[in-house]
């Protein structure tokens, strides 16, 4: 009879999350990006917990501290938007819908996942360089350069707007104003992003001043 290794022993001894485990894990992320939204980075943990309807250890258990629970916001928001951005992608490259609205729906989308959820969290003790982090950030820039890349090809997209303009947008129309309880403003969200979308479409109706905004724009230091 064989022997195991003892890698393979050690694999097997490891034990697979529960299902509830991970989705108590899934509730406290997106509670925690709601609640980042609608009152910034430093809001009480244990209302948090609340929200995801989930104890205060169990909060604890999967995130020690602010940091981490900061961090997989970040990285699942990045995740999540990504991917909305790859599917729109691929809706074009299956001639499943046209360029300027795959890159309308997912405009939409994005706002549904929070997407402003990062610029408030993003403050001077957050590692904006982890490596995790990088990855998330080049896979969305990468999508989102592509949509709008196909969008711009078919002439549906003006010529003098790029992701960065596209992201500064996302981030600031879905974001309250801080302490204006807004308890209803997605009403507004979808409306206003609306309203930015027309202005992106071509052909343009005006010239805009300065250049188009890069995503390395956004990044260096004013």
């Amino acid at each position: 009879m064989v022997s195991e290794t003892g890698a393979s022993v050690a694999q097997r001894r490891v034990p697979r999350p529960r299902a509830d485990a991970l989705r108590n894990r899934e509730r406290i992320v997106t509670a925690a990006r709601e609640m980042f939204v609608e009152h910034g980075p430093d809001v009480p943990l244990d209302e948090i917990a609340r929200r995801a309807v989930v104890g205060n250890a169990t909060l604890y258990r999967n995130f020690p501290d602010r940091e981490d629970l900061i961090h997989e916001v970040v990285v699942s928001v990045l995740a999540r938007t990504a991917e909305r951005a790859e599917a729109a992608v691929m809706e074009i490259a299956e001639e499943r819908g046209d360029a300027f609205g795959a890159l309308r729906r997912f405009v939409h989308e994005a706002a549904d996942e929070r997407i402003g959820a990062l610029c408030p969290m993003l403050s001077e003790g957050f590692d904006s360089q982890h490596a995790d982090l990088l990855a998330g950030r080049e896979r969305l820039e990468v999508a989102v350069e592509d949509l709008m890349g196909r969008a711009r090809a078919a002439g549906r997209l003006r010529s003098d707007v790029a992701v960065g303009d596209l992201m500064v947008a996302l981030s600031q129309l879905t974001r309250p104003l801080p302490g204006s309880g807004c308890i209803n403003f997605d009403q507004f969200v979808h409306r206003h992003l609306q309203l930015f979308l027309d202005g992106l479409e071509a052909p343009a109706r005006s010239e805009l001043p300065g250049s188009p905004a890069t995503l390395e724009d956004l990044r260096r230091p004013q």
